[in-house]
């Protein structure tokens, strides 16, 4: 890369560094993707705690979410969706069947694919669920402006965009 003028500055110091034959510098303290992982990962702890306490784990939240959106995807689909591979996809299922929150319907069209359809249970779980997940997004936003969480919600998107065409 020549232009390096709309890098970020530790990324424009790494490769002038690396150029001039020195060692790259790279605080992962400031890094987004490492304040991200971070975020993500006091998310997911805190959510957990709070969702387990009614059977459900972390991975099952995932696939109920995508559900509880569009009920009946076949297991590939949902794999898809939840960015999960699908043997991780297969366990969760097996899981969540056993708890009765999913039932797998052989596909009329296409006996090769299986569709999952949330349980009555399952359908039960989101008026319970979704209050944890709206309180721990409302938590973790104290202290910042709407304008803020505006620009928040934007920049990751455009970031999502960005990754995506790599």
């Amino acid at each position: 890369m020549s232009d390096t003028s709309e890098l970020v500055p530790e990324a424009q110091a790494a490769i002038k560094c690396a150029a001039n034959g020195g060692d790259v510098e790279f605080d992962s303290e400031t890094s987004v993707g490492y304040l991200l992982r971070d975020t993500y990962r006091a998310f997911t702890k805190i959510l957990q705690a709070r969702i387990s306490a009614h059977g459900v784990t972390i991975g099952q939240w995932y696939f109920l979410r995508v559900l509880w959106e569009e009920d009946g995807l076949t297991q590939r689909e949902l794999s898809q969706r939840v960015g999960m591979m699908e043997p991780t996809t297969v366990t969760a299922l097996n899981g969540m069947e056993k708890r009765d929150y999913v039932k797998r319907v052989r596909n009329t069209d296409d006996k090769r694919k299986v569709n999952i359809y949330l349980t009555k249970k399952g359908r039960a779980l989101r008026n319970v669920l979704l209050p944890h997940a709206i309180d721990v997004n409302i938590s973790s936003v104290q202290g910042v402006s709407v304008e803020d969480v505006e620009t928040i919600r934007r920049v990751l998107h455009t970031m999502q965009q960005n990754l995506g065409t790599l």
